[in-house]
């Protein structure tokens, strides 16, 4: 009795290895498609392990890494050339934005008006 059940659990398994492996062969296909039309699966195989972690870890995560960069000097932001970026960015988000008014929550706080039309909406004085 105790063989029957031994090979029932055996068969079990190998049955799950196929799918198993069935599955990862369409994983496969969905990046291959994304790199198909342009986009970064090495981006997107991050952003699926960051969204299948508890937000918790996430969070302590993401300041480990940030401050292991700035003890690096990868963080770019208080050089010149990163504060230019930075200026850049905004300027481009606010024209990409025009006429629409973002806003952002922050935690359990007030949203925060990210571009003209929300501070003009909010108003606030920018």
């Amino acid at each position: 009795m105790t063989d029957d059940r031994l090979r029932l659990l055996i068969e079990r398994i190998e049955r799950l290895e196929e799918e198993k492996k069935g599955i990862g062969e369409d994983i496969r296909d969905v990046y291959a498609e994304a790199k198909a039309v342009g986009y970064a699966v090495k981006i997107m195989r991050q952003i699926v392990r960051l969204r299948n972690m508890k937000p918790d870890d996430r969070r302590e995560m993401e300041m480990v890494l940030d401050t292991y960069k700035a003890a690096l000097g990868l963080d770019y932001s208080s050089t010149p050339l990163g504060s230019a970026a930075m200026r850049r960015a905004a300027a481009d988000f606010e024209d990409s934005t025009k006429g629409i008014a973002v806003s952002m929550a922050v935690g359990d706080g007030p949203f925060v008006p990210l571009n003209q039309k929300a501070r003009e909406a909010a108003g606030v004085r920018a």
